[in-house]
Order: C-alpha cells, then sequence, then structure tokens
C-alpha cells in the first residue's frame, strides 16, 4: 500500500511538471502569431447563387440540374399509358360488368382536378421549366466568359430544348396554359393561361434555336443534341398539323415540316439491327439467367435521347420530393421493371419476394387485345414484351396441383405457368394443366382467359403475364434500383412520323413513300421483308383466329400507324399523346380497353385533363377550368 501511494505521488508531481512546460509552449506560440488571422472568420460556404452562377463553374453545374427532373416526369405514367388502348390501371377484366371500377383512367366520376396524378404532372414539368429558365436568364450575367462562350451557348440551348420539351407534354394534356419564360424570383400567384397556338410558337421557336446551336454529340452523355432538337420538331409539327380543336395554329405546311425533320433524324441516328438490343438483355428462364448489369449497353445510333441512370446509388437517385400520388418510386433508380404487373410470387417455386422476378406491381395491366396485333411466330417485339412462361425458381416438392390430384414434386427450372399465344390455344384437356384435369405438370392459360382465369394452386385469379420489355436481371429487389436508361426518343418513331405525315400530305421523303417508311419499322421488327406478319384480323375479338398482314403492300391508313405505333413503343409514355393527337382516343380505347367500353364514361371533353385544383386554389385571380370537370 505504502510503494503504491508513492507511486501515485511521483506520477502526480511529473503531470505538473507536463502542465507548466505546456502553459509556457502556448505562450510563446501565442506572441509569436498574427492575432488578427486568428480571429479573422472566413466563412468558405457563404456564397450566394448570383455569385455562383455568375462563374463559369457555377454555371456549368447550373446547367447539369435541368435535368435529373426527367427521372420522376418519367414516371408519372399514369397520364400517359393508361386510359388507352394499351394499358389499364386494372387488370381483373373478370369484373368489368360486375363490379365498380374506381380507377380514374375509366373516365368515370373519380377523375377530378383533385387526383394527384393531375397535380404531379403540373407541378414537376412547372419546375423543370423554371430551372431551364433560371439557366437561361443567369446566362446574360456571366462573368469572364472568355474561351467558354461557346459552351454557354450550348447549355443555353439545351435549357430552351428541356423547356420545349416540358411545354409540349403540358399543352398536349391541358391546352391553354401558363408560359413562364422566365426565372421565377419572387411569389406570383396569378395563374394565366395561354392560348395553345402561342404555346406551340414559342416551343418551335426555342427547339429552332437550340437546332442552330446543339452539336451533334453532346460533351456529356446524356445532354440534348442536335438529333433530340430535330426529333422534337419532327413531333412537335405533326400535332401542331393535325391542329387538334383548330386551336394550335396549325397547317398543311407543318405535315411538310414532320417529314422533313424525320428525315434528318433518320440520317443520323440509323436504327439497330435487333429489337431487342435497346433493351435490358435478359433470359425468360431465370433460373438460366446469363445477364446481369455488367453486359448491358444502352447507348446506341437509334437512341436519341434518354432518362439516364448508373450503378452508382449516389447518382441514382430521383426527386421525389413534390410528389403527392405514388408514381414516383420511393427507392432510386429506374422503376420500369416493377410496374407493368403480372407477379406470380403465389406460384408453386416461388421464393417471395426476390430480385429473380423482382417486385411486379400492377400499375399498368395490358388490355387483351394488344397481344393480338403481334405476330407472336416473327415478331421479336412480342417475345421482348411479353413473358410467355413462368418458372420454379425453388424446389417445390409434393406440391398439389388441385383437390383430388395426386402431389408432383416440382423442381428449379420447371415450367409453372404457360401463357399460350392467342394463335396457338389449348384447344383439348390433355393439353391444359393438371389444376383443370389436363395432363401437364403446370397452368396452361389461354389468351381469352387473360385477366378472367378462375383461382388456381398455380396462381391467383384473374392473372395475366408480366409486360417485362423493361425488366433488368440482376438488381436489387425493389420497387426501383433500375440501372437500365429509359428511352424517351428512338428514331424509328421518325420513319412512322414520317409515314403519318405523308398519309396527311407531305410530298414523300428520302425513304420513299408512306409504305416505305412504315415497312421499315415493321421489317426490323419481324426479321425482314419476306418473312410473315400476322396480326388477328380483329383483335379485340378474343375468340377469333383469323388474321392479316400488318406489313402495307402499298396502302397506308392512321388505323395501321396506330398499331404499329402501339406494337413498337409499348410503354415508352407515348400512347395517350398519339391517340390525343389522331382524333382516336375514344374509339380506340373504347374498342380495346374492356373497362372503357363496358362503363362509357368517355366524352370529347375528356381530350384534355382538369387545371389541377391546387394551382386555382392558390391563384390570386379567376383561373377558367377546362370544359367537364
Amino acid at each position: 500500500m505504502k510503494n503504491t501511494m508513492k507511486s501515485l505521488k511521483e506520477i502526480k508531481t511529473e503531470m505538473k511538471t507536463l502542465n507548466k512546460i505546456l502553459i509556457a509552449f502556448s505562450l510563446v506560440f501565442t506572441m509569436s502569431c498574427d492575432t488578427e488571422s486568428l480571429l479573422t472568420e472566413e466563412s468558405i460556404s457563404n456564397q450566394t447563387a448570383g455569385a455562383y452562377f455568375s462563374t463559369t463553374s457555377g454555371f456549368e453545374d447550373l446547367s447539369k440540374s435541368i435535368y435529373p427532373l426527367l427521372r420522376p416526369i418519367a414516371q408519372l405514367r399514369a397520364l400517359t399509358l393508361n386510359g388507352t388502348d394499351i394499358f389499364s390501371r386494372s387488370g381483373g377484366f373478370r369484373n368489368v360488368n360486375t363490379e365498380l371500377n374506381v380507377n380514374f383512367d375509366t373516365y368515370g366520376p373519380e377523375f377530378t382536378e383533385g387526383i394527384s396524378e393531375v397535380q404531379d404532372f403540373w407541378v414537376y414539368h412547372y419546375k423543370a421549366i423554371n430551372r431551364a429558365n433560371t439557366l437561361l436568364s443567369r446566362a446574360e450575367s456571366l462573368e469572364n466568359v472568355g474561351t467558354y462562350a461557346s459552351t454557354r451557348d450550348v447549355r443555353v440551348a439545351e435549357a430552351k430544348f428541356i423547356r420545349a420539351y416540358c411545354l409540349f407534354s403540358l399543352v398536349q394534356q391541358f391546352g391553354d396554359i401558363p408560359l413562364p419564360l422566365e426565372e421565377t424570383t419572387s411569389a406570383n400567384k396569378e395563374v394565366i393561361r395561354v392560348p395553345s397556338a402561342e404555346v406551340y410558337a414559342q416551343i418551335i421557336t426555342d427547339l429552332t434555336e437550340a437546332e442552330a446551336v446543339l452539336p451533334a454529340t453532346a460533351s456529356d452523355y446524356g445532354r440534348a443534341t442536335l438529333g433530340a432538337a430535330q426529333h422534337l420538331l419532327a413531333r412537335v409539327y405533326l400535332t401542331r398539323g393535325w391542329n387538334f380543336g383548330n386551336s394550335l395554329g396549325g397547317t398543311a405546311a407543318d405535315f411538310e415540316q414532320a417529314r422533313v425533320y424525320a428525315d434528318k433524324v433518320i440520317a443520323a441516328h440509323p436504327m439497330v439491327t435487333n429489337y431487342k438490343d435497346l433493351f435490358p438483355k435478359k433470359n425468360e428462364d431465370v433460373t438460366n439467367q446469363t445477364h446481369g448489369p455488367a453486359d448491358q449497353n444502352y447507348r446506341n445510333s437509334e437512341t436519341i435521347f434518354a432518362v439516364q441512370y448508373s450503378n452508382n446509388p449516389l447518382t441514382n437517385v430521383g426527386e421525389n420530393a413534390y410528389a403527392i400520388g405514388d408514381q414516383v418510386a420511393g427507392d432510386s433508380g429506374n422503376n420500369s421493371h416493377s410496374i407493368f404487373g403480372g407477379s406470380h410470387d403465389e406460384s408453386p417455386g416461388s421464393p417471395g419476394r426476390t430480385s429473380d422476378y423482382n417486385r411486379q406491381l400492377g400499375a399498368h395491366s395490358t388490355v387483351p387485345g394488344v397481344w393480338r396485333l403481334f405476330d407472336p411466330e416473327t415478331d421479336t417485339r412480342y417475345h421482348l414484351n411479353f413473358v410467355e412462361k413462368v418458372y420454379a425458381v425453388v424446389d417445390n416438392p409434393g406440391f398439389v396441383p388441385a383437390d383430388g390430384v395426386a402431389p408432383i414434386d416440382i423442381k428449379s427450372g420447371d415450367v409453372v405457368v404457360e401463357y399460350r399465344d392467342w394463335n396457338n390455344p389449348a384447344t383439348t384437356l390433355e393439353e391444359r394443366g393438371k389444376d383443370v384435369g389436363g395432363n401437364m405438370n403446370y397452368a396452361v392459360i389461354n389468351h381469352d382467359q387473360i385477366g378472367k382465369i378462375e383461382e388456381s394452386n398455380y396462381h391467383n385469379p384473374n392473372h395475366h403475364p408480366m409486360m417485362w420489355k423493361f425488366w433488368e436481371p440482376g438488381i436489387d429487389y425493389g420497387n426501383g434500383f433500375g440501372q437500365a436508361d429509359h428511352p424517351l426518343m428512338r428514331s424509328s418513331e421518325a420513319y412512322l412520323i414520317a409515314a403519318e405525315a405523308i398519309v396527311k400530305g407531305a410530298s414523300a421523303g428520302s425513304v420513299g413513300s408512306a409504305a416505305d417508311y412504315y415497312n421499315a419499322v415493321v421489317n426490323r421488327a419481324v426479321g425482314g421483308a419476306l418473312a410473315d406478319a400476322d396480326m388477328a384480323a380483329d383483335p379485340n375479338d378474343l375468340s377469333s383466329l383469323a388474321t392479316k398482314s400488318y406489313r402495307s403492300s402499298g396502302n397506308v391508313t392512321i388505323e395501321m400507324i396506330m398499331d404499329e405505333r402501339a406494337r413498337e413503343f409499348m410503354g415508352e409514355g407515348l400512347r395517350w399523346y398519339d391517340l390525343k393527337r389522331t382524333g382516336t382516343l375514344i374509339s380506340r380505347s373504347k374498342a380495346f380497353n374492356p373497362w372503357i367500353g363496358a362503363l362509357n364514361y368517355i366524352k370529347e371533353h375528356h381530350y384534355l385533363r382538369p387545371i389541377p385544383l391546387s394551382e386555382i386554389d392558390l391563384a390570386t385571380n379567376e383561373v377558367v377550368q377546362n370544359p367537364g370537370y
């Protein structure tokens, strides 16, 4: 004990000596330093937007900010896909005429100015426009431009393209709309709707000015290019030429301009040889998956402009803070792999919620007649778009197909559900599954049973195949996490724009007649001019196996073009605009979409969406609502 006490005293003595040395050192250090500089506070982060954006580095960062909102905008698909002749929010077609469907895409009383789908579409597009306007306004005060001048001019052209792109979507959806052309710097609650013709004139001005400056190849992949401006001009001229409600300022000359710009796009952006190379590569048998994120490549000559995603979680995030609905994925990344229905989590051999088949939400269910637009034997788009067989991922020994049926052993890799091609139905009991008294160890669902099938031990009721054009193998399970770029413009559309413009009176172009442009897209899909291209003679008579060719033998009609656009651009966000432009929204939606046809809510005023209630409520002036709402 005594030795211990002595040791502690020694330690205390040494600590006192050390403290004295440290105090002396600090005094010397203080006396030898500039006390003024030590006390001067320098705030590195306190920089105003005006000061930062007036520098070339700040302006360059500002130019990057005009693109990220394209991610949530591309995910706002409820107003562009559903309520058409291709997709429905509800896939339970067996319930048509027996149950109430309260989804707004039936155009019933639930479709009001207060729904989130309308507000989110409006808000996100105007936020993107304001970002573009911010860059355009700040370009005038950029300091020490020097050699950056040419880059500045390109960035200004990019902003005009983004503004035109968003205005074009808005004016098609809502008609007369506000037309802000300057950065919003203070609160303004006045809502002035500008006539659609003026909006179109501004869009064309923005795009022609952008066309004069944008390069053919962007400095950073993903930025707007010359081809993007020309492609959008082709769309805009084609749409204005149809002159919806005599309100767009369109003339016959617009169709000629549409064909001219389509030819420019075709010359610079050749279609790829194989349609499947445009979208994520995958094997239908997910137990034998040979593809993954590492071997995907979404850059090609045909894709002119696309929403960019990546494999980096830090740069793959979206901006979902402004959304009040559920369309914008809470997960980061592309969500197009998870929203087209067809989940088989309940089927035998399913491991549950894993990345093998990943998440499958029924946000957009394909209506039955759409399958019958394709030739299942030759059209590569049919096989890319639709899952025809579902496979067991894990072993399921002792599975009972139905009550009173002997158990069977299902192994990983076995087929558990087959969706028969529309032109090759199972016509005998022997061809059907053991769940309905047949011979097959898997369920067999004919095309006319899609969305109507009774529940089975193999599947839930009302089942339909997954539309998996955008499905990605090897990514994390969830609503998002996709890494595939989402195409907004492909040059195959330029061929069909030119065909449509010629049908409407434009002169023949560099490819030839309307039939030449049209057949170029069909022939790429089916494997050449000599291959069959047979669709159902009546796509909506699900019991008929009669066929007709969808290749043109010389004559091209708007109906043929609309069928081909359905095949070529399924799920790419163009459909509602196509139907509106051609005045076929009501006729085709009622013919193809079982819910719309049975409920018969759709009327002429549905060619325009309602101005969002939030916009009307916040306005200090009286805002006139679109008719019918």
